[in-house]
């Protein structure tokens, strides 16, 4: 079927969107974006998204060029364009265009706004059954990865790594020894029953996943940490998880070509996928 985006103010064809070669999300990678679950064609968390999205723009002296209303109206025009009940929009804000190249931007640039839309597809029954197998690489990203950048070249490096050792995908080890996150993901371990996961910092992004996952523990009387990590507590752990907005929480069962745990899904992830997936239907029902 043919896409709709919205391309700053206007809804059209996507092989008919186009931007300028001069923006400067273009030409240095100078914008934020966000990733927005929709579960029977409502936005799934919206609020903590926006927060995170002014954030990151705060962060980078960009203005946001919505309010959370016109964001909402303009994101749900989006959604009823489209026939999945389930989606995940993409929005991206550049700081705009900027005739001159130049490193230091000009005063006053309009932003320009990106969204569209793809349907969201249920993880497979493989991963269900099987989980997934990563590997642990150095993490070479900026060290603002709290800020959700669309400079993501680093992040292709190593799922490219992960991809040609046969993982597939890798965990971050960073220059302190102390592991960060996935490449497009936060981390869980659990061990003797309990939940950890690295603190939120400048060295790991907040993902609204991570945050809903931790509120579902803490109501189901699940023990969390926010703890740091380091490769042996990877190595020692009875379950890895990767969490992201388009994958709820992937377990990890082959670790550095060695199995974790048992090599199959464990029972504390089974758990909190019934828990998510009751967490879901919550917001759908309303």
């Amino acid at each position: 079927m043919k896409q709709t985006v919205y391309l700053n103010g206007l809804f059209c064809p996507m092989e008919q969107a186009s931007i300028s070669p001069q923006d400067r999300g273009f030409l240095f990678g100078d914008g934020i974006y966000e990733v927005i679950p929709v579960f029977n064609r409502k936005l799934f968390k919206f609020d903590a998204h926006f927060d995170r999205l002014n954030n990151g723009l705060d962060a980078v002296s960009i203005r946001n060029p919505h309010t959370a209303e016109e964001w909402k109206s303009l994101l749900n025009q989006l959604i009823e364009r489209h026939p999945w009940d389930n989606q995940f929009i993409y929005l991206q804000v550049s700081r705009g265009v900027q005739m001159i190249r130049d490193h230091m931007p000009a005063d006053n640039l309009t932003p320009t706004v990106y969204a569209y839309t793809n349907p969201l597809k249920p993880v497979s029954d493989k991963i269900i059954q099987q989980g997934i197998k990563v590997v642990t690489l150095e993490d070479i990203r900026w060290l603002r990865c709290d800020v959700k950048a669309i400079t993501l070249l680093p992040n292709v490096m190593m799922k490219i790594a992960a991809k040609n050792q046969g993982a597939d995908d890798a965990i971050l080890v960073g220059r302190d020894g102390l592991i960060s996150e996935g490449t497009a993901s936060n981390l869980f371990i659990v061990k003797q029953g309990e939940l950890f996961t690295p603190p939120t910092s400048h060295k790991i992004l907040p993902g609204i996943t991570r945050l809903v996952i931790e509120n579902i523990a803490r109501q189901h009387n699940i023990t969390i940490h926010d703890q740091e990590l380091s490769q042996n507590d990877l190595e020692q752990a009875d379950e890895i998880w990767l969490t992201s907005s388009t994958k709820d929480a992937l377990p990890v069962c082959t670790l550095n070509d060695k199995p974790v745990g048992s090599g199959k899904p464990g029972p504390i992830w089974l758990k909190v996928k019934d828990y998510f997936e009751t967490t879901k239907l919550a917001i759908i029902d309303k």
